[in-house]
């Protein structure tokens, strides 16, 4: 059974956003996600996973810097209506003390939000990507409580020098001859559907923004990442109401 949030009678409109990669170099994207988070009408804000280019610890909130930087600009956005954070494969380190610092709300992946009389199925994405067999060993790996505790204890200067070194080997990766990135799986996304009793999955991760027919009246809606310094630039958004799902670019 997944998890389920039942949007109060008074929600209009909620926003949903995955795969800005924040991080410090990236002053442009941070700008246009900082100029959102301070003017956006929403009455809640779905982070769908990704929000940071990767994530070292909690504690590195705690201190003078980029991340305490992001974290009080989403303690401002939490304070005016509420602000959920779902794991990506980038930021899954984020844990309840960063939250409770920001005021966000943890969702699992996935999460049904049920609003204007419908059921959205909400995921990060990359769970459902089973071609990527190899990513999949990866991410079972580094979800277990053992490893997360491992990695933390480590000194923050010893996770900065490692998350360098991801980045980099992701880098590399993308820049591969003949290298193609695995999709989600249709089946899969049916039978969580099915499951989650919904007819729409709206997910990340892919950096495909499109809409996927599914048939039987199923879809997967796929959030675009940002990248304000891309040509074209990237910082878009989507947002529901009772019209629907509507994209909406920032820039």
């Amino acid at each position: 059974m997944f998890a389920e949030i039942v949007a109060p009678a008074g929600w209009r409109t909620v926003d949903l956003i995955s795969d800005l990669h924040l991080q410090a170099s990236d002053t442009a994207t941070f700008g246009a996600w900082q100029g959102y988070l301070e003017t956006t009408p929403a009455d809640a804000i779905f982070i769908l996973g990704d929000l940071f280019e990767v994530w070292i610890g909690d504690d590195a909130a705690t201190l003078p810097g980029f991340e305490a930087q992001c974290a009080e600009l989403l303690r401002t956005a939490a304070e005016r209506r509420p602000v959920y954070f779902m794991h990506g494969n980038r930021d899954f380190l984020v844990g309840a003390a960063f939250a409770a610092q920001c005021g966000l709300t943890l969702l699992d992946d996935p999460t049904v939000l049920v609003l204007h009389d419908k059921r959205w199925l909400l995921s990060h994405g990359d769970a459902l990507c089973l071609e990527d067999t190899e990513y999949l060993r990866f991410r079972a790996q580094v979800r277990t409580p053992e490893w997360k505790q491992a990695v933390l204890a480590r000194p923050m200067e010893e996770r900065r020098a490692l998350a360098r070194s991801v980045r980099a080997q992701s880098e590399d990766r993308k820049q591969s001859p003949g290298m193609v990135w695995a999709d989600v799986d249709p089946d899969a996304a049916r039978d969580w559907l099915r499951q989650a009793n919904a007819s729409t999955l709206v997910h990340g991760h892919t950096h495909k923004p499109a809409t996927h027919a599914l048939g039987d009246g199923l879809e997967r809606i796929v959030l675009s990442d940002w990248d304000v310094t891309a040509h074209p630039a990237r910082a878009q958004l989507l947002c529901i109401s009772s019209a629907g799902a509507q994209r909406v670019d920032l820039r």
